[in-house]
């Protein structure tokens, strides 16, 4: 049976490329935040004692899957690490600006191992694939 005969052949093999895309440009965005951090002279032992605070928001699941998801999703979206830096821009704090390529840099690392955002039917069920 061919691909085309069989939809949900189709199917993976039109995910697959866009996953790995995914991936790489999770990879992309994490190696150039780590570089704009060390651009701007940041310390690089506050980098890793920060890189893995976004996960406390994994402690939204403890009120069920549904706000669990929100929760997790809020802090691992780029839109706020982006709305952190701008601000860091605006009021020109290098200690924001920091925190904000810390921020994305831990969204870019999660990214590219797969982690993706999750959906509210479980922790497992994310938008890049089931972990």
């Amino acid at each position: 049976m061919t691909t085309n005969q069989n939809p949900s052949l189709r199917l993976a093999t039109s995910i697959a490329p866009v996953r790995i895309i995914l991936l790489i440009e999770g990879a992309a965005i994490a190696l150039t935040c780590a570089a704009l951090y060390g651009q701007i002279g940041g310390s690089w032992l506050l980098f890793a004692a920060l890189l893995l605070v976004p996960d406390v928001a994994m402690l939204g699941y403890l009120a069920g899957p549904r706000i669990g998801a929100m929760v997790y999703n809020l802090a691992h979206s780029y839109a706020m690490p982006l709305a952190l830096a701008g601000v860091a821009l605006r009021t020109d704090s290098q200690i924001t600006l920091m925190l904000a390529l810390i921020w994305g840099a831990h969204i870019g690392m999660d990214r590219a191992l797969g982690y993706g955002l999750k959906y509210p039917s479980g922790f497992k069920d994310t938008h890049l694939s089931k972990v």
